[in-house]
């Protein structure tokens, strides 16, 4: 298959900092697109960013992000959030997990582009 076209992978790539699960999908030019999912109830480290914005939009379950620039904000399925360059931010799934697929803004550097900070809630992974 080309670089073109990917499948959603069945096994996650990698654990990102904050501890979500991560299938990469794509990388382009500008930007890159990856999947992540929280499982049930759990609690994500909070993590910044140095260089990249994304943007998340969910596509399962529900759950609150903290943006430390925004607050606690309500997501599910059907949210679209921008977490710009340089705001902390933590995940909490509620009990169907959350899910989304994610832009970045330029494209992933590399492990040391995000950095885990103190976060809103305590972490439960």
């Amino acid at each position: 298959m080309s670089d073109l076209v990917k499948t959603l992978p069945a096994a996650p790539d990698v654990l990102a900092p904050d501890g979500l699960e991560v299938r990469v999908l794509m990388f382009g030019e500008k930007g890159s697109m990856c999947h992540f999912h929280l499982p049930p109830g759990k609690t994500g480290r909070a993590v910044v960013h140095k260089t990249v914005e994304e943007i998340w939009y969910f596509t399962e379950g529900a759950g609150e992000m903290w943006l430390s620039s925004e607050g606690v904000l309500p997501v599910a399925t059907g949210t679209a959030l921008r977490i710009p360059v340089g705001t902390q931010f933590q995940a909490r799934a509620g009990g169907l997990g959350l899910t989304a697929v994610a832009i970045t803004m330029p494209p992933w550097p590399g492990d040391d582009e995000a950095v885990v900070v103190a976060g809103h809630w305590d972490v439960d992974l």
